[in-house]
């Protein structure tokens, strides 16, 4: 059985297991963070989340609002956790559907069966093993997922193409492929990158902005008309467009910040945000 290997513990995150989840607590009780850590089960109707992936150094107190919205509700059977692809490898959409991924906090198996289904559903995605080799954009969310759930599935899916007709093939056929199963959606996506933080925050906005509208096609259209660098543009769409056909009503930003916040220096940042979608109103 196949199993993918951590690649970048010991940089984006820590190698040690009990250093990692120090991290991760870190992350939660950040002064950019939540300030707490999860606090039982509330049914909060979430059907998807955005999480930022960079290092955890960076970008760990914005995904654990995320991550606290989630673990604050039933856990689900499988997590399909949908990034950009920036290594190139693979086809337009990759779906790891057979094996195990590992990170330092344990082995999480992976969900053929509904990968099957969204790959049969989708005229785009396909069984691809090699766009994820080196990709960290689905690796740094599973630690904070295994912080969250003892126990659950994984569906890895990678995104070469991003456009609107790629995002809504695979949102529609995510949505259809789920049939009522409990399931939530990770869209992984950092904001604008390298520009100064006043030229981010302006760009950053009109991403949050369609986050907030639920719409797919401003978000698109923002991101090509002003030339935003956000890597997971299409995860996102693709999470709004299941989410929406799913019944989700309302959309949430709750956290955002730059890397700037962080490290002091403004000249050149990266946005980190995280929003929760939900079938509740605000």
């Amino acid at each position: 059985m196949a199993v993918r290997r951590p690649a970048y513990a010991g940089a984006f995150y820590d190698a040690n297991p009990d250093s990692l989840r120090h991290q991760i607590i870190d992350s939660f009780m950040h002064r950019l963070g939540p300030g707490r850590l999860p606090e039982g089960v509330k049914d909060a109707g979430i059907s998807a989340i955005v999480a930022p992936h960079a290092g955890f150094v960076y970008s760990g107190a914005s995904a654990a609002h995320a991550y606290l919205s989630i673990a604050e509700q039933e856990k689900p059977e499988t997590v399909i956790v949908i990034g950009p692809n920036h290594t190139g490898r693979g086809t337009p959409i990759s779906i790891m559907g057979e094996g195990f991924w590992e990170t330092p906090l344990g082995l999480v198996p992976l969900d053929i069966e509904l990968a099957e289904r969204i790959v049969n559903n989708s005229r785009i995605a396909g069984f691809d093993d090699t766009a994820f080799i080196r990709e960290h954009s689905i690796e740094v969310q599973l630690p904070f997922l295994q912080f969250i759930y003892p126990e659950f599935k994984l569906v890895p899916i990678c995104m070469g193409y991003q456009d609107l007709e790629v995002s809504r093939d695979l949102g529609r056929a995510i949505h259809e492929a789920i049939d009522g199963e409990s399931v939530i959606i990770v869209a992984s996506s950092d904001l604008n990158h390298m520009e100064s933080k006043k030229e981010s925050n302006r760009k950053d906005k009109f991403v949050l902005d369609a986050i907030e509208a639920m719409d797919e096609v401003m978000l698109q259209e923002s991101v090509k008309r002003e030339r935003i660098s956000t890597c997971g543009y299409g995860p996102i769409s693709a999470a709004l467009v299941a989410s929406k056909l799913g019944g989700a009503k309302s959309a949430e930003i709750l956290s955002y910040y730059t890397s700037g916040d962080i490290i002091g220096d403004n000249r050149s940042v990266v946005g980190y945000a995280s929003t929760k979608i939900s079938r509740n109103e605000k």
